[in-house]
């Protein structure tokens, strides 16, 4: 299990330098992930991928869930209320869940993908002022012990908090 941990840095190098130390401290370059204003060059960092920098995955998970209930719903009233001569299955709220499920995730996950995520909500003002957002995916039992060499290294580095729990697989 891993946890990430976001740092609002004050310009690029002060990132570069970061993540040296992170390098330096056996964060793998995989596991770091660099987020700043639209058109800024990051230079070496590395740069969020397009899952992170928007909200397709919580616009998916919304997607699935309200399509899959409404998929139901409608399956339900079909069943209950079938049009006037057929006779319907109740596997027929099975299909039309599963159906609702998969349409939800297509639509809310479009509209997820042209959304910044949600979770960099709170940092937004400072990326658009030029900072930087960089999140460290670390093990979890070493998120005090980077948290503290990030700090003690790099008093200009702001903890910007941390996320529960990102899966262990990459």
């Amino acid at each position: 299990m891993r946890r990430r941990l976001y740092f609002i840095l004050p310009n690029v190098a002060s990132a570069d330098e970061t993540l040296r130390d992170l390098l330096l401290a056996r964060i793998e370059v995989g596991r770091i992930h660099c987020l700043g204003k639209r058109g800024m060059r990051l230079g070496d960092l590395p740069e969020a991928n397009f899952l992170q920098k928007t909200d397709v995955i919580h616009g998916a998970g919304t997607g699935i869930a309200l399509g899959g209930f409404l998929g139901v719903v409608g399956g339900t009233l079909v069943v209950v209320f079938p049009p006037a001569g057929a006779t319907l299955p109740m596997g027929s709220v099975l299909i039309t869940g599963l159906i609702g499920a998969a349409f939800g995730i297509w639509v809310a996950g479009m509209v997820g993908s042209a959304v910044p995520n949600s979770r960099h909500a709170a940092f937004r003002q400072r990326i658009a002022e030029g900072e930087i957002l960089m999140m460290v995916d670390v093990p979890f039992t070493r998120t005090r012990e980077i948290s503290d060499l990030v700090h003690s290294r790099h008093p200009e580095a702001l903890l910007g908090g941390t996320e529960p729990t990102i899966p262990s697989f990459p």
